[in-house]
């Protein structure tokens, strides 16, 4: 091996289809885990403009993505949670551009550089780029990342295990001060 080069070990689950029909539980968090998107006050979540854009882009996944819908979801300060469901095969997606013109898009590559139409990897990238976008636009920041680079996915198992991350979800701004995510916790 040589010096200087980095090699990622995929977190993805080896032969997994994240096309496929099925239910995934995500979390995308913030470069540097800064608190772009709000701020906890009193156990709820107070958004920022940039959490809006946050928010907005989120609700958009299935206008963009029509095999997917969503459940459950939260933007925190630095970080989002949220259940993707898909139904069904993904396809090119139709986004509506800033100046509301439609587009269309290609696929992204999938793990191993092969092109995967709609699955799990291409709406999150895709997301955080149309976020990414967005944000820096109305910061006039051209350039500037707000996302770390990967991304944490879990498929859910069964009833138990979507209801248990449904309240995970929905309780996350009172369990703020001991959240792994939160920079400033109490250690």
């Amino acid at each position: 091996m040589r010096i200087g080069i980095h090699h990622r070990r995929s977190i993805r689950l080896a032969g997994y289809d994240y096309s496929q029909p099925g239910a995934y539980f995500v979390t995308l968090v913030t470069k540097n885990r800064d608190n772009l998107f709000g701020e906890i006050v009193g156990g709820k979540v107070q958004i920022s403009k940039t959490g809006i854009i946050i928010r907005n882009e989120w609700l958009r996944l299935e206008k963009r993505f029509f095999h997917i819908r969503l459940d459950k979801f939260i933007v925190m300060p630095n970080h989002v949670h949220g259940i993707i469901v898909f139904r069904g095969r993904g396809m090119a997606e139709s986004i509506e551009n800033i100046d509301k013109s439609v587009e269309r898009h290609a696929p992204t590559k999938g793990i191993f550089g092969k092109p995967i139409r709609g699955d799990l990897a291409t709406i999150i990238r895709s997301y955080k780029s149309s976020t990414t976008l967005r944000i820096n636009l109305m910061n006039n920041i051209p350039g500037a990342q707000v996302w770390q680079r990967n991304y944490y996915e879990h498929i859910i198992r069964d009833e138990e295990d979507w209801q248990a991350i449904a309240d995970y979800i929905d309780n996350n701004p009172i369990q703020w001060a001991e959240d792994r995510e939160n920079r400033s916790r109490d250690y």
